[in-house]
């Protein structure tokens, strides 16, 4: 990789000349005196990647991050580990419980389907035994042939029942396990199928998770929660319409979005984003920027053109309020943008 982007030139990140020199890189990158071992750190490693002519992009800096710690005091590696740990969502961990639960998923379908294979062998018995003693019975002669042969159908179809009922009840149980581990499997997802983005569960875990990181780091954090304009809701009064201007919604806020963004559907026909290392301010701003794209993504419902209207909340992520408060402050700032006959948006800090 090295080799193959050993001559290409650089973009200047502030805007000037197209390209620019490692030397002037490293220089610019030494202006700011660090003050924590972690921007000491930072700093080394990425004056390792313009050593080694590689573009200093996630992917790089987290490759070459993990590299050079393992050269590092232990005491270093501790410090500067416990503090990613503040980053960490288990996803590696979450991702190994799911395929756990998916193979004990896959293990209980296959004893179902065994089970209904021993069902249906024992039915295509009975009904071979049936046929059998038809016959038999067609051609007695005398009634104590007719009665031997009456008893061993009895007999063969009470213990063929029995069997049955066995496997009946087999079958229940493993019905019963597979649902369990299925429902299990459905409260550890992260994705919501429906409009493509993540699901509530998962965004109430990283908003969990940037409270700490704000608490520690000290950085701007912005919450926003979006949902169609009640008015214009009062005006289609259309199920079908309704649900496919929600998955519009979901489209244009997963293309305004940031890597660094968790986009996530809330529920009753809201969607949240979370916007790390962002203030109130910028988070307006990104409000704009999406109200301006919703609207000029007009809709039609039969020969009747409908423009896309939404409400935005916002708020901080601040570490003196819990996940809900924060959720419920992003409702506020709808309710107090629909006062606002003007605004689209509004803002409410606890």
């Amino acid at each position: 990789m090295a080799g193959s982007l050993r001559n290409r030139s650089r973009r200047d990140i502030k805007g000037g000349s197209n390209s620019v020199n490692a030397d002037s890189f490293k220089s610019s990158a030494s202006n700011a005196e660090p003050t924590s071992d972690l921007e000491i750190y930072s700093k080394e490693v990425l004056k390792a990647l313009i050593k080694d002519n590689l573009p200093p992009t996630p992917n790089n800096f987290s490759l070459y991050f993990d590299r050079l710690l393992e050269d590092k005091s232990e005491n270093l590696r501790k410090q500067i580990m416990s503090m990613l740990e503040l980053e960490e969502n288990n996803d590696a961990e979450n991702t190994i419980l799911l395929e756990q639960s998916l193979k004990q998923a896959f293990g209980s379908v296959k004893s179902i389907l065994n089970t209904t294979a021993g069902l249906y062998k024992n039915i295509a018995l009975m009904t071979k035994i049936l046929q059998k003693r038809k016959t038999e019975l067609e051609n007695s002669r005398d009634d104590v042939t007719l009665k031997s042969v009456i008893a061993t159908l009895e007999s063969d179809v009470s213990k063929l029942n029995d069997i049955l009922k066995k496997q009946n009840a087999n079958l229940k149980g493993q019905y019963d396990d597979t649902a369990k581990v299925i429902k299990n499997v459905e409260n550890e997802t992260i994705f919501d199928n429906k409009y493509g983005v993540y699901n509530k569960r998962y965004l109430l875990t990283k908003i969990e998770q940037e409270i700490a990181l704000v608490n520690e780091f000290k950085h701007n954090s912005s919450l926003i929660m979006i949902e169609l304009n009640k008015e214009l809701l009062k005006e289609v009064k259309n199920e079908k319409a309704t649900i496919l201007m929600t998955r519009t919604i979901a489209r244009l806020l997963l293309k305004t979005s940031r890597r660094s963004d968790t986009v996530a559907y809330y529920g009753n026909g809201q969607f949240s984003m979370l916007l790390k290392h962002t203030s109130v301010e910028n988070a307006k701003k990104t409000s704009e920027r999406l109200i301006d794209l919703v609207s000029s993504s007009n809709f039609f419902l039969a020969d009747k053109e409908i423009q896309l209207k939404i409400a935005i909340g916002i708020t901080d992520i601040n570490p003196s309020n819990s996940v809900e408060e924060t959720i419920v402050s992003t409702m506020n700032g709808i309710e107090k943008a629909y006062l606002d006959k003007n605004a689209d948006f509004a803002v409410y800090l606890k």
